[in-house]
């Protein structure tokens, strides 16, 4: 990670843009965000449809990447570890959806508002994670 964090304050610097206001950053993470759903706009393919689709995967590389590179100037700008960030959360996510609960379950586990998924968010809500 500190390589990227590297490339990206080094690309900033350049640019000037080493003083960009967090929120604008935001809004652009937001948007492109957005750019990467749109590609899934009326459609709900599954993940090997998805796959084999070549055309398809180099526009969710490119929109993915876009989100990524705002995620990083965010970071970069605010002087985050973003690998520790990332690792912290991976481990609080972990112990929100434990496995054990979620392996070889059916698709209901996340569309059903009564499901296991749904009851576990509302309760982290509740808390304010």
């Amino acid at each position: 990670m500190k390589k990227y964090q590297t490339e990206v304050k080094k690309y900033l610097k350049e640019r000037d843009w080493d003083n960009l206001r967090p929120a604008d950053i935001a809004k652009s993470i937001s948007i492109e965000a957005s750019e990467l759903l749109e590609l899934f706009q009326w459609t709900n393919q599954e993940l090997e449809e998805v796959k084999k689709d070549k055309e398809q995967i180099e526009k969710i590389k490119k929109e993915l990447a876009d989100v990524l590179i705002y995620c990083f100037n965010m970071g970069v700008l605010l002087n985050f570890d973003m690998g520790k960030i990332f690792l912290n959360k991976l481990e609080k996510v972990k112990e929100k959806y434990p496995a054990h609960l979620f392996k070889n379950r059916d698709k209901k586990v996340y569309t059903d508002s009564k499901s296991i998924y749904w009851k576990i968010k509302k309760e982290h809500r509740k808390k304010g994670y």
